[in-house]
């Protein structure tokens, strides 16, 4: 029978055995510039035609960042990646990664779409200009709420930087994206 300590140190051997085999695995499939160009279409046509209005608010906007699959997993510790393209005028201007970690029980993998906005070019300039932008320390995040069937450009949007969050369901509420990092990509 094994005793308490070595359960405890098999759970953290095989947690950091699954966040090296994801982080691995997500190095080893770096998507084309072609390939992430494609799902970024896909993704911000979704967008539109969840939110309403939301064509009309993306004109109104400086950037647009668009990670279209964000994979989380964990058993213990987990870890998430995706990859994404800045979008200014409607034309991709760079390629960017996003990372995170998180200690606590998770168990499983998921899918995520993250749409990051930035209303004004104070917001862009700053985030283009850093090494590597983390939320929540380098700039805040505000996930936007509204009711079903209101026209998102009736909000009085006043953040900088406004995320939207999808999942296979569609949009997700009440999230935060603190402590996600944002990595400029060579494509």
């Amino acid at each position: 029978m094994l005793n308490q300590p070595t359960i405890k140190w098999s759970a953290l051997f095989a947690s950091m055995f699954a966040l090296l085999m994801f982080t691995f695995a997500s190095a080893t499939y770096a998507a084309s510039a072609s390939e992430i160009d494609i799902k970024v279409d896909e993704a911000l046509k979704r967008f539109q035609t969840e939110v309403s209005g939301g064509g009309r608010f993306l004109e109104k906007a400086s950037g647009v960042l668009v990670f279209p699959d964000v994979i989380k997993a964990g058993f213990g510790i987990g870890g998430e990646y995706g990859e994404g393209a800045l979008r200014i005028g409607g034309s991709t201007v760079d390629y960017y990664n996003t990372a995170g970690a998180s200690i606590g029980f998770q168990l499983g993998a998921q899918q995520k779409t993250v749409i990051l906005v930035f209303m004004n070019d104070q917001a862009l300039k700053q985030f283009r200009d850093s090494e590597g932008w983390k939320a929540g320390v380098d700039g805040s995040v505000a996930v936007v709420e509204w009711g079903v069937g209101e026209d998102i450009n009736t909000t009085d949007i006043q953040d900088p930087i406004v995320g939207f969050v999808f999942s296979n369901k569609g949009l997700m509420y009440n999230l935060t994206l603190e402590g996600a990092k944002f990595t400029k990509l060579t494509k």
